[in-house]
């Protein structure tokens, strides 16, 4: 019998329309950590010359450009021109495009280093998830200091206050947070320009800057020295894989157009403005951006900033909740409880128990670090190790997927991961002063991912070992005894071809079988969404019995109930009042001959523990769920 495919509330992507509110949309929600960058990027790279000699006017205008082209070359020319031309049906990311790379893939190893590749960098992201909110609202609440040095000692207080608040609203969804995120941003950029505007009309000799000449000046004289400094200099670009995860809620062009026509010539104008009164002021060092503004407006822009840092810093968050969903539909992570804050938009989410795992680190990270330029060390490495992450998975797919020849894709994105491997090498050497934070955090999510992962794959083999062949089962079940009754059950199971041990047990125990039967299998796949009419499909085993197969990507939430009730249009009569699902609850143990090692084996169980059950997961009602315990050995 042949599989009978259709489609169930298949979501399509529209064209974005680039009007003024989608354009409002991305200032709020793409551009908040990159638009943050200026309170802490330009001061922390020149006092990295400062702390070796007095900074003369050619530095700082070398500082300057350094920052101006690391703006052009990385976010402009890498992501905006290039790299988000890679989108997976419309979807941008990390994952995205390591699922796209993996399709390109022609053996077994190569599809497992390109997965490896992009988890790296997803845990590298969940790293700056948590350095974000901590650095940004530190540098913010630091302008206090400016107008009111006696405020020293609160600093670290309310900044704990600020991200406690943060990570409490999360539960009542991003769309409702996020409502007056687009005006602030239009609010906070306009100021940037506006400031730097003020300064550079003082000194309009720093528009020289703008010629890559003084970067290439500065390079060359200080040696190892702007080796240093370009562990500073590429604070200036957090945020830039921002622009790349999230074109699947807005589409490529606004956030491009925005980009190109307004937040650029912004931040550009605000970071020559801090040159200029850097030259002018050498005093002004001590915090450049608050120094910028008039004594009457620095109280106001403290506000203005806190505000800013909290939207980017919800970014982050944001980002961070799609992140770990999609990796547990990757199967990389255990199943966790997933809350949907809008009954509309199926990408509003909130988890709880990832939200408390940022919120704790980011408060440790401020009780630790204590400034923002202490932070600033373990910021840096966390983006350009997602960076090179982003260029390995480009290479593949522009060579693969675009087709451009070996000497275009060597020439083009060799150069940007030399250019990514050169701020990683810099910021590595900033690992005893904090560098380490995010390097240990990526090497202990990737060991949990990878441990989760082949733990799950051990658990499914030893299903199929010994289970029962679903075509036995089905032709010996007419010659048996069994007791039928009136209903509809319907049989979660990981391997289609094999009987649930949950069915064997039931027979087991209760000795009877259903009329109706569902036997449903959830493939996660290695794409953002199911392909149109494929979500479903239906073999008609027996008489009354189905085998289903639903579909779903990884950006998409499964709802077994809701997918059921579409089999109606396929001639299966299916009442989710009447359904019962049955489930098996593993017990897992060690085999005679372990397949994991005693470690792993410990860490994956601490996993399995703390995961959400299927059936809060599957989003199926909890009245209507017979669960069954079944022994696994691994």
């Amino acid at each position: 019998m042949q599989f009978a495919e259709f489609d169930a509330d298949q979501p399509q992507h529209a064209a974005a329309p680039v009007g003024f509110a989608a354009l409002l949309g991305v200032l709020g929600v793409v551009y908040g950590d990159i638009g943050t960058s200026p309170l802490y990027a330009f001061r922390s790279t020149v006092e990295v010359i400062s702390g070796h000699h007095s900074v003369a006017a050619w530095e700082i205008m070398g500082v300057a450009s350094l920052i101006f082209w690391t703006l052009i070359l990385t976010v402009t020319v890498k992501y905006v021109l290039l790299i988000m031309r890679a989108d997976h049906n419309g979807e941008g990311g990390i994952l995205a495009i390591m699922s796209l790379a993996q399709r390109m893939a022609t053996t077994p190893k190569a599809r497992w280093m390109l997965g490896l590749v992009g988890i790296v960098g997803a845990c590298l992201f969940f790293g700056d998830g948590i350095i974000t909110p901590a650095i940004s609202v530190l540098s913010a609440i630091e302008g206090v200091e400016v107008s009111i040095p006696a405020a020293h000692d609160f600093v670290i207080p309310v900044a704990i206050l600020v991200i406690i608040s943060l990570f409490s609203v999360q539960w009542i969804g991003t769309g409702r947070v996020g409502s007056i995120f687009g005006p602030v941003m239009l609010l906070w950029f306009g100021t940037l320009g506006a400031l730097g505007v003020l300064q550079i009309l003082h000194h309009p000799a720093i528009l020289m800057a703008l010629s890559p000449t003084y970067a290439l000046e500065f390079v060359f004289y200080h040696g190892k020295l702007s080796f240093l400094a370009l562990g500073s200099v590429v604070l200036c670009v957090t945020g830039a894989e921002a622009l790349y995860a999230d074109m699947g809620h807005f589409g490529r062009a606004p956030i491009c157009y925005a980009w190109l026509f307004f937040v650029l010539p912004m931040l550009v104008l605000n970071y020559f403005g801090q040159a200029a009164l850097v030259i002018a002021d050498p005093k002004a060092l001590a915090n450049p951006f608050f120094l910028m503004c008039p004594h009457w407006m620095q109280g106001p822009m403290v506000i203005l900033s806190t505000m800013a840092t909290v939207i980017a810093s919800q970014a982050g968050i944001s980002g961070g909740f799609s992140i770990c969903r999609q990796l547990i539909q990757l199967g990389y992570m255990p199943r966790l409880r997933i809350t949907h804050t809008n009954a509309e938009e199926e990408g509003q989410i909130y988890l709880p128990d990832f939200n408390r795992f940022l919120a704790v680190g980011a408060v440790l990270l401020v009780v630790a670090f204590r400034s923002s330029d202490a932070l600033a060390s373990a910021y840096g490495i966390a983006v350009t190790g997602t960076f090179i992450c982003t260029s390995i998975l480009a290479i593949v797919v522009f060579r693969k997927h675009f087709h451009w020849s070996a000497w275009h894709v060597g020439l083009v994105f060799g150069s940007f991961l030399a250019l990514d491997a050169i701020f990683f090498a810099a910021n590595a050497l900033k690992i005893p002063d904090g560098g380490w934070v995010p390097v240990l955090l990526g090497c202990v999510l990737t060991l949990m991912m990878t441990t989760w992962k082949k733990g799950r794959g051990l658990i499914l083999a030893r299903q199929r070992q010994d289970s029962l062949p679903m075509g036995s089962f089905i032709a010996r079940l007419p010659q048996s005894r069994i007791i039928r009754v009136p209903g509809m059950a319907v049989f979660m199971t990981g391997t289609p071809d094999f009987v649930p041990p949950c069915l064997l047990h039931n027979l087991r125990h209760n000795k009877i079988l259903h009329d109706h039967i569902l036997f449903v299998t959830v493939q996660n796949l290695d794409q953002p969404e199911a392909d149109r009419g494929h979500r479903v499909a239906v073999e008609e085993l027996a008489p009354n019995i189905y085998r289903v197969i639903l579909r779903y990507g990884f950006m998409e939430m499964p709802n077994i109930p809701r997918a059921l009730e579409d089999l109606k249009s396929n001639g299966v009569d299916f009442d989710s009042l009447q359904a019962s699902y049955f489930t098996s609850r593993e017990l897992i143990t060690r085999s005679s001959v372990p397949r994991i090692s005693h470690w792993r084996m410990s860490l994956f169980l601490f996993m399995a523990r703390n995961s959400t059950s299927s059936m809060e997961f599957f989003r199926i009602p909890p009245d209507r769920v017979v669960q069954l315990g079944v022994k696994v050995a691994i």
